[in-house]
């Protein structure tokens, strides 16, 4: 069984360790190199602190630890390369300091953060490898727990990481935090990142589990910390407040056996009242901050109201569907999908009736990004299932149970099926 001392070196690493690598990567510009040092430090912490405890301020101590090694290495390959110049002159001037010094860790920390999160996230790397190298360089996942989470072979993700290191090296990706109009273009690549990791978390795409909540802790941390550095922008608030609103219904989302309960049958008492209170918080924060930037509400602050329309109803029967109708329209003109559209049809339907709701849903069925997607027929067979005929509704849930990859998702499809028959 692990030490006190050896799970405090975990503990202050796994905390430490995105802006160890942030600031180390601002110095040597090569996040490979960067996670590197910050695994050789935590190296010797192991070591070194379960014998002379655990130092006054561990984040400096790991920092100055990691400075060291590098120059270290470098001197013993004697590297003339330029990227070196600027960790030879810091390390100068601290070589004579005690590894344990009170000092805090670079003012600057914010900035290198934020850097590294627009460099894990650049669009030179493919949307796989971006995920990928997010949730090991920020989220500080192993291989093994991401390859886990997406369900895909461990290889297949190790492959992913090195390649996509080994291309930003190549593309001489540049470590800043962009400005101007690139900002708000690579502001997206970095929203859609988190927000990828969060949907894989909340639904999982196969498996036998239909959540997997480590995901989603880590993209709504991701959130926090991008909504800390980057205070100004709207949507990250909104991504924000719509991780928290979700994630508020978690508890209510499985029975005891672990099967999956659908919205409207939820137990909303079982609902996380402060997870809620920071989501409607954040959503408060996105709207002010679009009232200073004159800009309306963007497409995931919209997916947060929405979220904050059925968190605000103690009852299925008091959620504001046409408030919800409402939104889904802003969010079909700011964003045309067949899927806004499928379900703007369901909240049609709630408002309407179900023969309003249908018409829309047969009028999507050929849609060619729906074809094989499950809730298609699933929104089908439900609206059928209320207009009584049940014949049809059981073969759109048999469908959809055919369809989905996810195992518990299928065992719901399949019991509605029953139900209809």
């Amino acid at each position: 069984m692990a030490t006190d001392p050896h799970r405090a070196i975990v503990a202050v690493f796994n905390i430490e360790r995105p802006k160890l690598i942030a600031s180390l990567t601002r110095i040597t510009r090569d996040v490979g190199v960067s996670e590197e040092l910050a695994q050789d430090a935590f190296a010797t912490a192991l070591e070194e602190w379960p014998k002379s405890g655990v130092p006054s301020n561990p984040a400096a101590w790991l920092m100055l630890t990691a400075k060291r090694k590098a120059l270290d290495a470098h001197r013993r390959k004697q590297l003339a390369a330029k990227k070196y110049d600027e960790l030879g002159r810091e390390l100068r001037e601290e070589e004579n300091t005690p590894p344990d010094l009170d000092a805090a860790l670079d003012d600057d920390i914010g900035d290198d953060m934020l850097r590294l999160i627009f460099t894990a996230c650049h669009p030179v790397l493919s949307p796989e490898a971006r995920v990928a190298l997010t949730l090991r360089l920020l989220g500080g996942l192993t291989t093994d727990e991401i390859a886990r989470a997406f369900i895909v072979p461990e290889p297949t993700v190790a492959q992913r990481i090195v390649r996509a290191k080994k291309t930003l090296t190549e593309k001489e990706v540049v470590y800043e935090v962009p400005h101007g109009e690139e900002l708000s273009e690579r502001l997206v690549t970095v929203f859609e990142v988190i927000y990828l990791i969060f949907n894989e978390g909340y639904a999982a795409t196969s498996g036998e589990n239909w959540m997997r909540p480590q995901l989603c802790e880590e993209a709504l941390r991701l959130g926090r910390v991008l909504a800390e550095l980057a205070p100004y922008e709207p949507e990250i608030h909104g991504l924000v407040a719509l991780i928290e609103l979700q994630m508020s219904r978690f508890a209510a989302r499985v029975d005891t056996n672990g099967e999956a309960i659908l919205l409207l049958d939820q137990n909303r008492t079982h609902w996380d009242r402060l997870l809620i209170r920071r989501g409607l918080q954040a959503i408060a924060r996105a709207h002010d901050a679009c009232a200073k930037l004159s800009r309306l509400p963007g497409t995931y602050l919209l997916q947060a109201e929405l979220a904050a329309c059925h968190a605000r109803a103690n009852r299925p029967e008091d959620t504001d569907w046409a408030k919800i109708v409402g939104i889904y329209g802003a969010l079909s003109a700011l964003s045309p999908s067949p899927i806004i559209e499928l379900n703007r049809a369901v909240a049609i339907g709630m408002l309407m009736g179900p023969q309003a709701g249908l018409e829309i849903v047969d009028a999507l069925a050929k849609e060619h990004t729906l074809k094989n997607y499950y809730l298609l027929p699933a929104v089908r067979g439900d609206l059928l299932a209320k207009l009584n005929r049940k014949n049809e509704a059981r073969k759109e849930f048999e469908r959809a149970a055919e369809m989905t990859q996810n195992e518990k998702e299928r065992a719901v499809m399949r019991k509605r099926a029953r139900e209809a028959g």
